[in-house]
Formats: C-alpha cells, sequence, structure tokens
C-alpha cells in the first residue's frame, strides 16, 4: 500500500483560498449586460404605474389648449395635423418631462396588447387608463351628544350588571350587595327588590317570550325567576367557580352561560339540562352572546382570545387572536352581522360569520369592562377609571368623551364603569357603576351640526386591502 503525501495545513488553506478566488472573485465586480429595450419598458411601467392619473391629466390639458388653439387661429397647424401628434411634438417639451414618449407608448401596447393593431400604435396614444380611486375615509355620520339626565341610588355595593325588559318599561339591576332591583325606565322609581343571591350579582337577562328574569353570580348560582310571582322556579348547576355573564337565545329556549371555569355553558332552560360545556379557553370566559345567524354563540376571554361556536355540535369554529390582552366585553350590533369586542389595547370590529376582522377602534385607554350599541350605530365603551367614549360604529370615529361623575361621598377611584345596555328604543343608555349608583344618559335634544360640529381628520388613510 503507497504512502499518501501529506501536506501542511498552511498549503491546503492556500490551495482552497486559490480555488474560491477563481471562482468567484474573478466575475465579482462585473455587471450583467443592459438590455436597453427591456430597460426602456421597465421605465415606461413604472412611469405609467406611479404617474397615471398626472399622464391623462397632461394630455387633456394638452388637447384643450391645442384645441382653443386652433379654434383662435393663432398658430394654426399644418393642414391633415391632427392633435395627437401635436401632442407628440409637445411631448419634446424638457417642461413635460412626465409625459411618455410615443415610442414607449408603441412598445407598451405591443407588449400588453398583442392584438392590437399597427395603426393604433403609430398614432402614439398611451395605454387606456382607468382612473384610479384615491384612497378616502368615509366621512363619519353626525350623532347628537350624550348627556347625563339621571343618577340612581338605591344598591349598598358595586353595580355589576343590567337589563332592559323588552316591553321598555323597566330594567333590572345586580349588585355586590346580593339584590337585585328592577327599577321604573320612565320615572327611576324602585319597584321590586329580589333577594336569593349569597354573593354579587354579575350578569342578568330577560327573556322575551316568557315572563321570566335571568340571573348569575359569584356564588356559581343561575337563577330563574318567575316575574308573575317574584320568585325563583328553577336553578341551574354546573359551574364549578364564579358565573360571570350570561345570554338568552333569541329563538330557542336555551341559556347561555359563562364564567370563571373557564368554560361556557348551554343549558335547556325548561328542564335545566347541561345540554352543552362549551371548552377551549384557557382562563376566565367574562363573556357570552348569542344570536339566531351562525356563529349562534361568541365567547371572549382573559386568555385574550375571542371563539366563535357551533351551538348544534357544541364545538369551536375558529378563534381569533388579534387581541394581546384580555377580553372582558362582546357586543353584537342589532341590525348589522357584525359584532364588536373590548380589550384594554383596543377596541376591534368584526363581521359575522367567519369573524373576519374590520378595524381598531383605538384611543380608549383603560381597561374597557363594556360595550353597548344601538341601532342609530352610536358605539359606547365603558372603563374602569369611569370614563366613557362615544363612537361612530362606521368610521370608528370616536365624536365625544364623558367622564361620569362620582357619586358625592364617593372616593374619586370609585367611577369604574362596570355594566351598560340601551333600552329598547336607543335613545337612553343605563350605566351601573362602583359608586353605587346607576346613571342615565340622553342625547342633547337642541344639539346641532353647527354647534357640535364633527372635529374630523383623519391623520392616516385606511386603505382597502385587496
Amino acid at each position: 500500500m503507497a504512502d499518501v503525501q501529506r501536506h501542511s495545513v498552511h498549503t491546503l488553506v492556500f490551495r482552497s483560498l486559490k480555488r474560491s478566488h477563481d471562482m468567484f472573485l474573478s466575475n465579482q465586480g462585473l455587471l450583467p449586460p443592459v438590455d436597453e429595450k427591456a430597460e426602456k419598458i421597465k421605465i415606461a411601467v413604472k412611469a405609467r404605474d406611479l404617474y397615471g392619473l398626472v399622464f391623462e391629466d397632461v394630455k387633456k390639458e394638452q388637447a384643450m389648449k391645442a384645441l382653443q388653439e386652433m379654434d383662435s387661429g393663432d398658430n394654426p397647424p399644418p393642414p391633415g395635423t391632427a392633435v395627437p401628434a401635436i401632442l407628440d411634438k409637445q411631448s419634446n417639451n424638457p417642461s413635460n418631462a412626465l409625459v411618455l414618449h410615443s415610442e414607449h407608448n408603441h412598445s407598451l401596447n405591443t407588449a400588453f396588447n398583442p392584438s392590437s393593431n399597427a395603426s393604433a400604435g403609430a398614432s402614439g396614444q398611451t395605454l387606456q387608463q382607468l382612473p384610479r380611486k384615491a384612497p378616502s375615509m368615509p366621512k363619519p355620520k353626525w350623532h347628537a351628544p350624550w348627556k347625563l339626565k339621571r343618577v340612581i341610588a338605591g344598591h349598598l355595593g358595586w353595580v355589576r350588571s343590567v337589563a332592559v325588559e323588552p316591553g321598555n318599561e323597566w330594567f333590572a339591576t345586580g349588585a355586590a350587595d346580593r339584590v337585585i332591583k328592577i327599577w321604573d325606565l320612565a320615572s327611576g322609581q324602585l319597584k321590586v327588590s329580589l333577594t336569593g343571591h349569597v354573593s354579587a350579582v354579575r350578569g342578568l337577562a330577560v327573556s322575551d317570550r316568557h315572563p321570566y328574569l335571568f340571573s348569575c353570580g359569584e356564588d356559581r348560582q343561575v337563577k330563574c325567576w318567575d316575574l308573575e310571582y317574584n320568585k325563583v322556579i328553577r336553578h341551574y348547576h354546573g359551574h364549578l367557580s364564579a358565573v360571570y355573564s350570561l345570554s338568552l337565545h333569541p329563538k330557542l329556549d336555551i341559556l347561555l352561560t359563562a364564567g370563571r371555569d373557564s368554560t361556557a355553558r348551554v343549558w335547556d332552560m325548561r328542564t335545566k339540562a347541561n345540554v352543552h360545556t362549551l371548552t377551549g379557553h384557557t382562563n376566565t370566559v367574562a363573556s357570552v352572546v348569542t344570536q339566531a345567524s351562525e356563529p349562534q354563540v361568541i365567547t371572549g376571554s382573559h386568555d385574550s382570545t375571542i371563539r366563535l361556536w357551533d351551538l348544534a355540535a357544541g364545538k369551536s369554529l375558529c378563534t381569533l387572536t388579534n387581541h394581546k390582552k384580555s377580553v372582558r366585553s362582546i357586543v353584537l350590533h342589532p341590525t348589522l352581522n357584525m359584532f364588536a369586542s373590548a380589550s384594554p389595547d383596543n377596541i376591534k370590529q368584526w363581521k359575522c360569520p367567519e369573524g373576519k376582522f374590520i378595524q381598531n377602534l383605538s384611543g380608549h385607554n383603560a381597561i374597557i369592562n363594556c360595550l353597548a350599541v344601538n341601532p342609530d350605530g352610536v358605539l359606547v365603551s365603558g372603563g374602569d377609571n369611569g370614563s366613557l367614549h362615544l363612537w361612530d360604529w362606521r368610521t370608528g370615529y370616536n365624536f365625544q368623551r364623558l367622564q361620569a361623575p362620582v357619586q358625592p361621598g364617593s372616593m374619586t377611584n370609585e367611577a369604574g364603569i362596570f355594566a351598560m345596555t340601551f333600552d329598547q328604543s336607543g335613545t337612553r343608555l343605563i350605566t351601573t357603576e362602583a359608586d353605587k349608583t346607576i346613571k342615565i344618559y340622553k342625547e342633547d335634544e337642541t344639539a346641532t351640526e353647527e354647534t357640535h360640529p364633527i372635529n374630523w381628520r383623519p391623520e392616516i388613510l385606511k386603505r382597502r386591502k385587496f
């Protein structure tokens, strides 16, 4: 066996460097040859793409000027000369440097429209341009400002929930004093107090097809009250921790509840059976809403996600992960097939049924506990610092900001808003707050567009996504 010749490391490195030098370095400084024809087409395409609207305006202006000169008789063109030819001659003027030359136009016509005839290319006209619509933000609808009209006191603890009955004659509130109170909507007078919960009442709903009021609380109880006798007639047992939200299906005898055990539960209203347990969230489910169309159930959780559920199968259809912080409230639009979700990072609007993201509503820099929207397109968000922001639903324009005054004798940090809802007409806003009061807001009837103009200054144009 012959001895293998061995080389030093220095020799091997030198050979490797020489080989790399021969392969790569020799051609490193050379650029590929320039294709002049392709370069001209590229410049023409780029110019047309960026300045197409300018070209059209310049050509129209030049054509009008040429026609005016022909009509006035000043410097008439030679007989048989067409206006496009004049435009081609004027394009050589340095002041009209943006106008495409006829040879570029001809090359573009032949490159992008092979079927064009020779006469069209010879005329030197540019390609027909569809006018581009400039990106614009729609102007928001004018809404009258809202004013505080009435403050109702009576609870002995934080007022955590509110619901208006379908006839729009009274509304119910639940508080940390474990009492549900029913108030006359017109006068604000207390009609009845319902006791039965042993902890804070966190959710209320009034059925529009039965004389029933449903309530849930931190005592893990879900109760059905018969309003003809003002007594509890059913209990729904199953939640393992506090129940924070409940909702009634508008068409079916179905009740939905959600809470701190990270689940939402579907109950048969009459038999009290737990039809489905919707699992998938990894933290407290703070809000649940239901509607007749798909998705019939939507939940928002402190795990920063929103889930759309298939009610028949009891399974999650999709999970929306756009929010970066906990989702504390979800509200359905009364007429549009849309919903909004609130989080400390911003408010987001979505389109059903697939949960398509529409837009962000930024600017309410607080922990947003609740949302409400009326048929007129007024969206209201309430924060834990007592701030109210009113938005135009369609454009996301924040047309008013309010700071709820605290009840005399309360501390300024007791200004949190926990729940809110519009009445059935959408003309009164009811908020429940940490200073143990209920506040009712109404539109200012004396306001007009002249006295309260829209301060609309779109800083960033929202470009349409294709």
